[in-house]
């Protein structure tokens, strides 16, 4: 547990909080730019692709769907919207409950999220785990865990 302190950071702390957000940025932008030039689909594409890959059936609701990734309803609305008319997803009425849909992954959308991963990882191994050494990675770790508990964010994996 860190120890506390006083309510405002130090103009240390402020440089060290500046220049984590402004690298993470950073790498979330190359990363993006690299998957979008490579496959095609954006970052909300690739998460929506992952939710679905990972969930039985390639099926969820559309709540559970925005509760998986960590977005508004409405923005996944969008989202799944821009998926359904490139043939990525598709809505199906929910079998267990006639007032909701669900939200599918078709072949197509499989397909691009299959040909889009071998890439990505190539591209988080090269601008992620290779600039790191092993004890950073373990830092990096612990420091994730922490702001995640910080934020009670539950843990994806």
């Amino acid at each position: 547990m860190p120890e506390r302190r006083k309510a405002y950071p130090t103009s240390e702390e402020l440089r060290i909080w500046r220049d984590f957000i402004e690298t993470t940025e950073a790498l979330r932008s190359e990363l993006s730019s690299r998957m979008q030039r490579e496959s095609s689909l954006s970052p909300g594409d690739y998460a929506v692709l992952l939710a679905l890959r990972e969930a039985e059936g390639r099926r969820l609701r559309s709540s559970e769907l925005a509760a998986r990734i960590g977005w508004e309803r409405s923005r996944l609305s969008h989202q799944i919207g821009r998926m359904e008319r490139r043939g990525l997803i598709r809505r199906e009425e929910c079998v267990t409950d006639s007032r909701g849909a669900e939200v599918v992954l078709t072949p197509q959308g499989a397909e691009a999220f299959r040909d889009a991963s071998l890439p990505h990882l190539r591209d988080v191994h090269e601008l992620f785990v290779n600039t790191l050494t092993r004890d950073q990675l373990a830092a990096a770790e612990q420091i994730a865990t922490a702001l995640r508990n910080g934020l009670k964010v539950p843990r994806d994996t």
